[in-house]
């Protein structure tokens, strides 16, 4: 039995149809509400921050795979992702479980510093130390031998469906509908992103890989690119041109004060002003024939061009 926690969101539901297709057909969904993704899922609803549920709902699971995923609202993180985190594993250990840990990159320091497995945590803003917080109970536990768990972390996200980041939603959703894409602080610092399947994939071999755990993976992604390479990708692929504007960071900090969505994105900002250059040729040298989605033929699938 694989489980899933968090079957809802776009990591969760592409996962479930990787393992489907290429692991095995035991899979079970947990979520508040989960929905079916594959004939034979069995599906439970829990609510993780109930340590019964969460044990329930782990019981009897080879491999857990935490893709949970909150709002981007601090207080709701602060009081939520750690008792959840704690929850799952203490389950895990309880069910002698393996625990495949999704994980982003808020903890590493929001500078130009290429990011890999080994960075430091230098977490600044209050989701950033709760991501930074959780990592770390997860590292404990494996280095403290109580439990069988990796880590997979993976930079911003764009993608198909349901995926949520601030590059589909300011740039290529805008493009898509032949609106002004909003391009966040700069157009030209170097960005990596990861397209939402491959991370679902790359996890799924991860987790029915033994000797992958024990240690922390970075997922693996194209080569970065900025935010005017997206544009000319996109005007290729469309042959029209793209309107966009840069959006530069003090709008973004006078905005915070008349918008909630805006005052939570503020601590994910000043990456936008630096390179952001996230590493994954640990995970390409351990598993050279994954096969990664260039961002071209991404954009083009999003953009229906594909």
């Amino acid at each position: 039995m694989q489980t899933i926690l968090g079957s809802n969101g776009q990591i969760g539901h592409e996962l479930a149809k990787e393992l489907y297709n290429n692991y095995t057909k035991d899979i079970r969904l947990v979520s508040r509400k989960p929905k079916k993704i594959n004939p034979s899922d069995q599906l439970i609803s829990a609510d993780l921050m109930d340590l019964d549920q969460t044990k329930k709902a782990i019981e009897n699971s080879d491999i857990v795979y935490f893709t949970v995923g909150l709002p981007m609202n601090s207080e709701l993180w602060e009081t939520n992702f750690l008792k959840i985190t704690k929850n799952v594993i203490e389950a895990c250990k309880e069910s002698r479980s393996k625990l495949v840990f999704f994980d982003n990159t808020y903890m590493y320091p929001k500078n130009s510093t290429p990011q890999k497995e080994n960075t430091k945590f230098s977490p600044l803003g209050r989701k950033a130390v709760v991501r930074s917080e959780a990592a770390e109970l997860v590292l404990s536990e494996i280095e403290n031998g109580h439990l069988e768990a990796v880590i997979c972390r993976a930079p911003e996200f764009y993608g198909p469906d349901k995926t949520q980041s601030i590059t589909n939603t300011l740039v290529l959703d805008k493009i898509k509908v032949n609106d002004t894409a909003n391009i966040p602080v700069s157009k030209d610092t170097l960005r990596t992103l990861i397209w939402t399947p491959d991370a679902s994939r790359a996890m799924a071999l991860i987790g029915n890989t033994p000797s992958a755990y024990g240690q922390t993976w970075h997922l693996p992604c194209d080569e970065p690119h900025t935010y005017l390479d997206m544009i000319t990708i996109s005007e290729k692929l469309l042959n029209r041109t793209v309107k966009y504007k840069v959006i530069p960071l003090w709008q973004f900090k006078l905005a915070k004060f008349f918008s909630k969505k805006v005052k939570e994105l503020d601590e994910l900002l000043p990456r936008y002003e630096v390179d952001n250059i996230f590493i994954s040729d640990k995970f390409k040298k351990a598993f050279p024939d994954f096969k990664i989605t260039s961002l071209k033929k991404g954009i083009a699938q999003l953009l229906g061009e594909d």
